[in-house]
């Protein structure tokens, strides 16, 4: 597979280059000349596989023949000590992405990523530097994914104040070969000095650069194993049972958590998934539309944004007008320029994505009411992000009934649920009790962040960095 930039279909480059040069030279995205087919029986073998044969099958395209398939195999027994269980919460079907170290769906391309940087580097005697920006769970996963891995080495810039608790001290707690920028600005402005950095040629003389945000398109690939994974289990009428992380309140669920993964026959057998993603930076959903693209049998996509609304707003009108961030309660995706809507607008057209993708936005007062209304009736807890693709769905299918309720959509439907929601407590808990906190995240908690706080200022950073003593 070759990877061209998102504007310069020109000059081609390989699986490597591309990872490990991060932005494409002339400030595009690097993206894959083609997006490769399943064989016919991997997709008629979807809902049985085991997720690692999966994740190889989805993986093994787009970086083969550069990491051998033995190689591959390896990373993602390496990569997967979990996997991404589709659970049932009432009607409506979760596809629960926190069952990783740092309780978030960025441990997926973050942990494969580290695993193929360090592979790609076998032979490198330079250290390699990964400047990533995060809203807030991907600095964390980014951090857990590299701790440790040598030749290797870490910056995260973070907006100060504008994460949580948690996840600041997911992302500045670690130490050792990890560092972090506690920026003063939004995300927008951490990406924009990211990007920055980047196309700094001084900054560049003095350390080798690469990226880790959705942006590099090693973290992206790995995003589409969940996809191929879930709408399998969905078309095969199957769901999983609720995995150790699982949120669920059994005083209140009714039951609804199945002993038997492999129960069959259920109401929708037959029929595509339709996929409710919380987005942000739209990395996640660029990711679902490759596994779309790869014969995963989803129908459609649900964009569900908070008030940060520029996509929704382009598939309303065709008119992409990128507008500052603004704070909500769920802020992981509090941006207001997307970095992969240049992806999605260099393989498909308008007309295309919206036939694709129906975007709809969500106020935090909708969120809050969400969280509440959906622990008291299932007993299930929602992560504010999640909540956002909770009411995006109610709002596609119709007010019916309400917060939680709405005319059913035409087969099943899955929200993505990107983080757990004992990282977001002091916003679920007060709506729902205390959520369930799981072993990770307990772990966590114990850290004590340790962050240097920057202007965003691109000059401010270029300092921060040079004087970064290395700590490999």
């Amino acid at each position: 597979m070759r990877y061209y930039s998102t504007r310069n279909r020109t000059d081609p480059v390989s699986f490597a280059t591309a990872a490990l040069t991060g932005l494409a030279p002339d400030g595009g995205l690097f993206v894959p000349e083609a997006i490769p087919q399943f064989p016919q029986a991997v997709r008629s073998s979807l809902g049985t596989m085991d997720f690692h044969d999966i994740a190889f099958e989805t993986i093994r395209p787009y970086v083969h023949p550069e990491i051998p398939d033995t190689v591959l195999g390896d990373m993602v027994l390496s990569a997967y000590p979990f996997t991404a269980p589709l659970i049932e919460a009432g009607d409506r079907l979760v596809l629960e992405l926190f069952h990783g170290p740092t309780a978030a769906f960025k441990d997926f391309g973050a942990r494969f990523m580290a695993r193929a940087f360090s592979y790609l580097r076998r032979n490198e005697e330079q250290p390699l530097h990964i400047l990533v920006a995060t809203s807030g769970d991907t600095g964390g996963a980014v951090a857990d994914g590299f701790f440790g891995i040598e030749g290797i080495s870490v910056t995260v810039l973070y907006p100060k104040g504008r994460v949580s608790p948690l996840q600041e001290r997911q992302i500045a707690g670690l130490g050792g070969n990890i560092s972090a920028l506690a920026v003063e600005g939004s995300f927008d402005d951490c990406q924009a000095l990211v990007k920055a950095a980047f196309a700094d040629a001084d900054l560049r003389k003095h350390l080798a650069l690469s990226s880790a945000n959705s942006i590099n398109v090693s973290r992206l690939i790995p995003q589409a194993v969940y996809y191929a994974a879930a709408s399998g289990r969905a078309l095969a009428g199957r769901v999983d049972p609720d995995g150790d992380a699982t949120p669920r309140d059994q005083a209140k669920s009714g039951g609804n958590s199945r002993e038997d993964g492999a129960s069959g026959g259920l109401p929708w057998k037959g029929v595509p998934l339709t996929v409710c993603v919380p987005s942000g930076n739209f990395g996640n959903l660029t990711a679902g539309l490759y596994a779309m693209g790869m014969g995963a049998p989803i129908r459609r996509f649900i964009a569900a944004t908070n008030i940060n609304k520029t996509v929704p707003d382009y598939l309303a009108t065709g008119d992409y007008r990128v507008r500052p961030s603004q704070a909500t309660i769920s802020n992981a995706m509090d941006v207001g320029a997307p970095s992969n809507f240049e992806r999605m607008a260099a393989h498909w057209s308008y007309e295309e994505l919206r036939r694709m993708i129906q975007g709809i936005p969500v106020t935090d007062d909708e969120t809050r009411s969400t969280i509440a209304a959906v622990h008291e009736r299932y007993g299930y807890y929602l992560d504010p992000h999640g909540a956002v693709g909770w009411k995006a769905i109610d709002k596609a299918a119709g007010p019916a009934n309400g917060p939680i309720g709405g005319a059913p959509i035409d087969g099943p439907v899955a929200v993505l649920a990107t983080a757990h929601p004992a990282k977001f407590a002091e916003t679920v808990e007060p709506l729902t009790g205390p959520p369930p906190v799981p072993a990770s995240l307990k772990k966590a908690m114990e850290r004590e962040p340790n962050a240097r706080t920057i202007p965003a200022d691109i000059s401010a950073l270029k300092e921060a960095l040079i004087s970064l003593k290395d700590p490999l």
